[in-house]
């Protein structure tokens, strides 16, 4: 959303080589074949022509938001149609500005789908125009009156080496693959005019992702206190909805200059329950003590061995973000595993704290290992309801972990070891006796790895 007065000379020449390159890379893109194909690693090329789906996608649920001939799934911000001036479909691309006279001045404004979405995984490709300047927005709010990016973050589209080049402003935060305005994107690789860039945005449980090129470019938490803070900061900080949407469209933002989308498509993610309320179905019991279904609850009960015991799920998990509720009726020694493996009743793996006051839930431990690798800070103990239910949340994503105890983030921190793991979730019993926990809304976002 940069503003910049330079006009460029190329641009005419640009749609034309634009339209080369979409011709030749249909031409040749390998053509669908077996379903062992999968969605394409980050920086590989996708084993299909542009604007469909392989059959591994399919399966997975991924879906087109671009079919490459129409604007069908697409209407201009706060308007019921599709702009009938600026917008175009030129073979195979959903081209901004396609119909402008003056290349600085935006005609059609901003697009945005006509289906919602709150957690997902988006990924686009777009080809940049000399002096170009466009943007991706999600959860969008449709607001009388308001510009598209007073509520809805926004994935910036940007000729970066022109930009910097004006010299006009602060561009720290304000080019491609960056959170505009508030966090700027660290190495990276961008694809100048006439050439395709992939992006990506990667939103579960509010953490989001943007990607350039299969390269991570910045991360961050919608409501943290570090988000928080940058927003109170920032040009943003006017408008009170912002980012505070659930869910709502994806937008496609017309800042005037060409820039062409395609490949635009979208993998809804949702929570997916571990526990059915019914029986231990997906998971599998390790050890003799006791573990049954109780009035909708999973219960965890020590048993005469008085000895370790485990309840692991089948599916293995690499990255992932998982919450559970747990209530301690007595004692309450307990834990949640994660790339884990478990062998009678000794794991490998590691394990966030469940346990009375004062002995850091929210911890993260490797047993038969290191022992405690991240600790609370003893003050964030005070999160910690005993005798009444609490929300566990664990997220595991590469090197990094992260825990949350009824929404206070207890640890942070990179482990090596643990980013090259990957195995079930298991709930622990604890040895000596007299332990009694309950499990309920056990739930998982798998992020892949």
């Amino acid at each position: 959303m940069v503003i910049g007065g330079r006009v460029a000379s190329r641009v005419n020449g640009l749609l034309a080589v634009a339209l080369c390159a979409a011709c030749a890379d249909a031409a040749d893109a390998p053509r669908q074949t077996a379903p062992d194909s999968d969605v394409d690693a980050p920086g590989e090329r996708r084993a299909a022509p542009p604007n469909t789906l392989t059959e591994a996608e399919r399966a997975a649920g991924w879906r087109l938001l671009f079919d490459g001939e129409t604007t069908e799934g697409w209407r201009g911000y706060n308007r019921e149609s599709f702009p009938d001036t600026g917008w175009a479909v030129i073979d195979g691309m959903l081209v901004v500005g396609a119909t402008a006279v003056d290349p600085d001045v935006p005609v059609g404004g901003d697009i945005v789908t006509t289906d919602s979405f709150s957690d997902f995984d988006l990924r686009f490709e777009f080809m940049l125009s000399e002096v170009a300047n466009s943007g991706v927005l999600y959860r969008v709010i449709e607001e009388e009156g308001a510009e598209i990016w007073f509520n809805a973050p926004e994935y910036q589209v940007l000729d970066d080496t022109a930009y910097i080049e004006m010299g006009t402003m602060d561009m720290r935060t304000h080019l491609t693959g960056d959170n505009y305005d508030l966090h700027a994107a660290g190495q990276k690789t961008l694809h100048g005019p006439g050439e395709w860039n992939e992006g990506r945005i990667r939103i579960a449980n509010d953490h989001v992702e943007h990607w350039l090129n299969g390269v991570k470019t910045v991360e961050y938490d919608l409501g943290s206190r570090e988000w928080e803070a940058l927003v109170a900061a920032s040009k943003f900080a006017p408008h009170p909805r912002y980012g505070r949407a659930a869910s709502g469209p994806i937008g496609l933002q017309d800042h005037g200059r060409n820039v062409f989308y395609r490949n635009i498509r979208i993998l809804p993610l949702g929570p997916v329950s571990l526990f059915n309320g019914e029986d231990l179905d997906g998971w599998r019991v390790h050890g003799t003590e006791r573990w049954y279904v109780e009035n909708g609850e999973l219960v965890c009960e020590s048993g005469l061995d008085a000895e370790y015991g485990y309840l692991a799920t089948e599916q293995i998990f690499g990255d992932f973000d998982l919450t559970v509720d747990f209530k301690q009726e007595a004692d309450g020694n307990s834990g949640v595993f994660f790339r884990s493996s478990v062998e009678g009743t000794v794991v490998s793996g590691w394990q966030a704290e469940v346990a009375p006051p004062g002995l850091s839930t929210g911890g993260i431990y490797e047993s038969y290992g290191r022992g405690w690798l991240g600790r609370p800070d003893a003050a964030l103990d005070a999160a910690l309801e005993m005798g009444d239910w609490n929300t566990l949340r664990v997220r595991s994503v590469g090197d990094r972990v992260t825990t949350w105890l009824n929404g206070t983030r207890m640890v942070d921190f990179e482990d090596e070891k643990i980013g090259e793991a990957e195995g079930s979730i298991a709930l622990q019993i604890h040895d000596g006796g007299g332990i009694k926990v309950r499990w309920r809304n056990i739930q998982v976002v798998d992020l892949g790895g």
